[in-house]
């Protein structure tokens, strides 16, 4: 299982982009399969590494078809393979030792 950070800019279109992030966050809120965790600057999914990838590009799309002409895409990926890891794992780690 992967857990995977992704940010997209779409240029040229203000200062405000929530319209944008909207339009992708659409594609994945109730992607069966993918977990997702909106923050105010990456949105993080949990899931099959191949299925997130399908899943960023057609959040890439869903942008463009707002009438953006470039979009520029982060991804982080964390694809441990020791042992299942999930976002709230990490969480409870970090918090454990605050």
């Amino acid at each position: 299982m992967a857990i995977i950070a992704v940010n997209m800019v779409p240029l040229g279109m203000g200062s405000s982009v929530s319209k944008y992030v909207a339009a992708a966050e659409k594609v994945i809120v109730d992607r069966p399969g993918i977990k997702r965790q909106a923050g105010p600057m990456f949105t993080t999914l949990e899931g099959d590494l191949d299925e997130i990838m399908k899943a960023i590009r057609e959040m890439q799309e869903a942008v463009f078809e707002t009438g953006v002409d470039r979009v520029i895409t982060t991804i982080k990926i964390d694809d441990r393979r020791d042992k299942e890891a999930t976002m709230e794992a990490k969480l409870a780690s970090l918090n454990a030792k605050l």
